[in-house]
């Protein structure tokens, strides 16, 4: 199953084993179609920082949640282009904390709807 994840950074992939070790296969496949279909990839949110620099800056914060963020990034051209430049260094920790978080929920679900 863990096949069906491209980019899987050692992190994830141990973090994913740990919430699906305890699970029957069933939950296990039901856990991962629902994480495949929330986790966000590191080029997709690249694309969408570097199109910060054209105008529409923010978008990233938007896609991942952050929509406090994502606002003020929209009503400040990116914090004046800064906070763009920072989001593209850090962007290896806003997809990892983005995706933990998703794989978490969609644990939760799984169980909660194993009941």
């Amino acid at each position: 199953m863990l096949m069906m994840l491209p980019d899987l950074q050692p992190a994830e992939l141990m973090l994913l084993q740990n919430l699906t070790k305890d699970m029957s296969d069933s939950q296990q496949q039901q856990f991962f179609l629902l994480y495949k279909g929330k986790r966000k990839e590191k080029r997709d949110l690249m694309i969408l920082t570097i199109i910060g620099f054209f105008g529409v800056a923010g978008i990233q914060r938007l896609v991942v949640g952050e929509v406090g963020m994502g606002i003020l990034y929209l009503l400040t051209v990116g914090l004046c282009g800064i906070g763009t430049i920072v989001d593209l260094i850090k962007l290896d920790d806003i997809v990892s904390r983005f995706n933990q978080d998703q794989a978490m929920e969609c644990a939760h679900m799984v169980k909660t709807m194993m009941r």
